[in-house]
């Protein structure tokens, strides 16, 4: 992590490696490369709570299978790319702006479009211009969901469906930063797909069946279902199948530090396998 000290790619994508499938992998929080213009009062380790640090590494087999992958450089801390353009907190502004705001629930948690909170800690001593605002959107948000929304469609043209998974892991303690009291343990894996309206169960099912026979804990949707990218792309009744995919860093990290823990090799190599499961799995649906 660290902050740039020129203009950088907002996204790297990796295409399949052989013959492609209609697998397309996102990782829309793995970014570590701070732009210049950030502005934020907090400093660098806290801003850090916000990366789903060495996500796409996790998943670095998904090329391999035939599937693509997208992984954004730059922090959703600065600019979330899971959230709507529209996802925005009037009251971080300086001035009026120019569409129609539609906060969401994350908006009211600190954690739109942009963030106004991290570790409950206020990331702006400071209004932010609509224009600086403008101007993330225009050099990092519309450009990943550009990329995206490419491979996507490119999927869909060539084999008429598509797979698409949406790449996160979530803090240990995340039911205390939804403001959510339970005495449950977090599991080891969340799968989010909007309470079964992003995907077709078939997906849902193959993975929870995976991961539980390796040892994981896996549940649906709780604490998380899923946000604008999901949203955006499932649509099961055209064959466009869209799941959220959430990885306790417990699992793989020190949250305090953001060193990989020992777990990391073992996590890496289970995903690896899933992921040539699930290519077998997306190619028996176009049979």
């Amino acid at each position: 992590m660290k902050f740039a000290d020129r203009d950088f790619d907002p996204f790297v994508l990796s295409g399949p490696a052989g013959s492609a499938i209609p697998l397309v992998c996102d990782s829309p929080h793995s970014g570590v490369i701070y732009p210049r213009d950030f502005g934020s009062c907090l400093p660098m380790p806290i801003l850090r709570s916000g990366e789903d640090t060495y996500v796409e590494e996790l998943w670095q087999a998904i090329p391999a299978v035939g599937g693509a992958l997208v992984a954004a450089n730059f922090p959703r801390t600065y600019i979330d790319p899971n959230r709507e353009i529209s996802d925005i907190d009037a009251g971080m502004l300086d001035a009026p702006w120019p569409a129609e705001l539609r906060p969401s629930e994350k908006t009211r948690l600190g954690t739109g479009l942009i963030w106004r909170l991290a570790h409950k800690q206020a990331m702006y001593d400071r209004k932010l211009s609509v224009a600086e605002i403008e101007n993330r959107i225009r050099r990092f948000h519309q450009p990943y969901h550009g990329a995206l929304s490419q491979q996507i469609e490119a999927a869909y043209a060539k084999f008429g469906g598509v797979w698409h998974l949406n790449l996160h892991s979530m803090p240990a303690n995340s039911y205390e930063l939804l403001e959510i009291e339970t005495d449950k343990e977090l599991a080891d894996f969340v799968l989010g797909d909007h309470d079964g309206r992003t995907c077709a169960p078939a997906l849902v099912d193959t993975i929870e069946k995976f991961l539980t026979a390796r040892g994981y804990v896996v549940t649906r949707n709780d604490p998380f279902k899923g946000v604008a990218l999901i949203a955006r792309i499932g649509r099961p009744a055209e064959n466009r199948h869209s799941l959220q995919i959430e990885v306790n860093r417990k699992l793989y990290m020190d949250e305090e530090n953001y060193a990989k823990s020992p777990g990391f090799d073992a996590l890496q190599q289970s995903l690896s396998l899933l992921a040539a499961h699930l290519a077998k799995f997306v190619s028996a649906q176009l049979a």
